[in-house]
């Protein structure tokens, strides 16, 4: 009897706890994806004409986010991502140089854990591809205390710096050595394209870990450098976008903003902001449109490849449980790089051939490796080895529809970015294609990765103490509840803005007045309210002020250096 007694209860205990037990799923793969210089608009499923099926589908089978944001920038945005805190707070206010104040350093601070440090006491195996740019120090014999594998991954692929050639890149890194493209023994493509190698090697992570640590789960972090200037494509995608961008910047824009109402990822009653560039003005069309053409190609060579990486989760049996999020570093970009009034004379110009295992660091490379001199100017036609151009502010301005401004500042066009989280087995059926309106910010992508694989953010590291993460976890929302209210804040190169429900407060660099905006009745920041609304004006100024004093951004205009600075804003 005794013996049957103990049966039945260990019986009703199972009985018990069995739903909790089912409740509990195990610890999704995570898998971030980002990419470089692209406007809100630009993908199909934000309203763009450029083909992203792959992300279409991720969207249609996950949750839109209309008004995530970003830092406005390359470095801060990857910063602020990777450690879940604002940038200055990583030590990362700026770009990659040190303006002698802690939160302008050009490099990760020792106060700051990335999300693979913190997945990876959770079991975690951690691997990242693409673009890194936290870190001022990009030579290969100088310090890596900062570089892939000393902040909490396990393999890595891609280069330290940011911008480059497609088809050279420099500071190409493999683990904790750098490569040349051409004497790599381990990835020798019949045509070297950095799109195609960074989505080559998340397969090849992918792959490998379902072999040999399948038990375990993964983080991946894919920083992928399209559409970043220079405007380098194959042509087999620039074919599929001939004659596409012939109408102009006016019609391009009105289509996108007609497909954004009728997707709900803007109000009925929204408004466009002005239109950047005359079209009818415009001397050398065959030129501009190319420009364009260029950079849908590489959107959509990036596409393709997520679409490589989709594939093979499906292959494995990993997809079910794969949290993907997709997101970009920051708005459509409008600097001019290479598109200068003057053509070069001659192109005939060359250089001593570079060997094909010599590393190079070079951002814009003065001549290909085979001697060839790499040309800038208006009239050559951007998509090829030996140019570097960028597209433009009038068709950056196109990305960024329906919003103002761009990469560099923090009203909506530089700052806003899609959000697409896809994760089957995370997201409930009934939630999957829906929009969710509510904001969020880079800081809550931490905070999210660590609630999903059960982590714990630690109070300190190697002896440090650690600052506290500054998000909140996007789960709720993606299954479709609200999540606690909260400001959002802002600052770049003297840009500033805060976000308080519907009201966002912003302000241009160089001591532009505050303005205020109403962000659910005027996305566009069309009607400036400061004047109507100057108590909520004050309050707003007072807790930017605040924020902006604990979070080492101060004093303004740090990030010129010592001769430069501002003492505060007023």
């Amino acid at each position: 009897m005794p013996n049957r007694l103990l049966l039945s209860l260990a019986s009703l205990t199972l009985a018990i706890l069995a739903p909790a037990l089912q409740a509990a799923p195990p610890q999704p793969n995570i898998i971030l994806i980002m990419s470089d210089d692209m406007g809100f608009s630009d993908l199909g499923c934000y309203g763009g004409e450029i083909e992203t099926p792959n992300l279409d589908k991720l969207a249609k089978g996950g949750v839109r986010l209309s008004q995530f944001y970003n830092t406005g920038r390359c470095c801060p945005t990857r910063a602020s991502l990777l450690t879940g805190l604002y940038p200055h707070q990583a030590g990362i206010g700026h770009m990659m140089e040190d303006r002698g104040h802690d939160g302008y350093r050009g490099d990760l601070n020792d106060r700051c854990v990335t999300i693979a440090q913190v997945l990876r006491p959770a079991g975690y195996r951690t691997y990242g591809v693409g673009k890194w740019h936290v870190t001022r120090h990009a030579v290969a014999e100088g310090p890596k205390h900062n570089w892939p594998l000393h902040r909490g991954f396990d393999r890595f692929y891609g280069t330290i710096t940011g911008a480059g050639s497609f088809y050279d890149p420099g500071t190409l890194t493999r683990d904790d050595t750098m490569i040349s493209p051409f004497n790599d023994p381990e990835y020798k493509p019949e045509r070297y394209y950095y799109t195609d190698a960074i989505s080559d090697h998340a397969v090849r992570y992918i792959t490998e870990h379902a072999s040999a640590q399948k038990d375990k789960p993964f983080f991946m972090y894919m920083a992928y450098t399209a559409a970043h200037w220079p405007m380098h494509a194959l042509e087999e995608d620039v074919a599929r976008y001939k004659g596409k961008y012939d109408v102009g910047y006016e019609s391009v824009r009105q289509a996108r903003f007609a497909r954004m109402k009728e997707m709900g990822l803007i109000s009925k009653d929204a408004e466009l902001s002005r239109t950047v560039g005359d079209w009818s003005a415009v001397k050398d069309r065959a030129w501009e449109t190319r420009c364009m053409e260029v950079f849908a190609a590489m959107i959509d060579r990036m596409d393709q490849g997520i679409g490589r990486v989709v594939s093979t989760l499906e292959k494995q049996g990993m997809l079910e449980n794969t949290l993907i999020f997709f997101l970009q570093d920051n708005g459509g970009c409008q600097e001019g790089i290479g598109r200068q009034a003057n053509p070069p004379k001659s192109n005939e110009q060359t250089y001593p051939v570079i060997a094909q295992d010599a590393i190079h660091l070079d951002v814009i490379p003065k001549q290909t490796r085979d001697g060839k001199a790499v040309l800038q100017g208006q009239g050559i036609m951007p998509g090829g080895p030996n140019d570097y151009i960028a597209y433009g502010e009038a068709w950056a301005n196109v990305s960024n529809t329906p919003h103002r401004e761009y990469k560099h500042f923090v009203h909506e066009g530089g700052i806003s970015t899609p959000l697409i989280a896809h994760w089957p087995a995370g997201i409930p059926a009934e939630r999957q294609g829906q929009i969710a309106s509510e904001p969020g910010h880079l800081i809550d992508i931490m905070a999210t990765c660590a609630d999903v694989a059960g982590a714990t953010y630690p109070q300190e590291a190697n002896g440090k103490a650690i600052q506290p993460m500054e998000g909140t976890s996007l789960v709720p929302m993606l299954k479709g509840q609200e999540i606690a209210k909260r400001l959002l804040y802002w600052e770049h190169e003297g840009n500033r803005a805060l976000r308080d429900g519907p009201w966002k407060l912003v302000a241009k660099g160089g001591g532009k007045p505050w303005e205020l905006y109403n962000i659910d009745e005027d996305r566009a920041e069309q009607h400036d309210r400061a004047a109507s609304e100057s108590a909520r004006l004050e309050t707003m100024k007072t807790q930017w002020q605040a924020w902006a004093a604990r979070a080492n951004v101060l004093p303004l205009g740090t990030w010129k250096g010592d001769k430069n600075r501002k003492s505060a804003t007023k």
